[in-house]
């Protein structure tokens, strides 16, 4: 789940960052918001994979044979 939200922040930065669309507000700085929410993005990516628990890592199937 907080992979999405990482990439969600992450593509929002990269939105503002790059000026593909322009905020008018005068007390926001376009390109600082969109690093702070790059930062953001990266570091919820990066939590989520090494905090995810190891059932979500690796999927382990178990094959049973009932010949007997």
């Amino acid at each position: 789940m907080y992979i999405g939200l990482g990439i969600v922040l992450l593509v929002l930065g990269l939105i503002l960052a790059l000026d593909v669309i322009t905020v008018d507000l005068e007390f926001i700085n376009d390109g600082a918001l969109g690093a702070i929410l790059i930062a953001a993005g990266v570091l919820a990516i990066v939590l989520s994979l090494m905090i995810a628990p190891p059932w979500r890592r690796e999927r382990t199937v178990h094959h049973y044979d009932d010949r007997v």
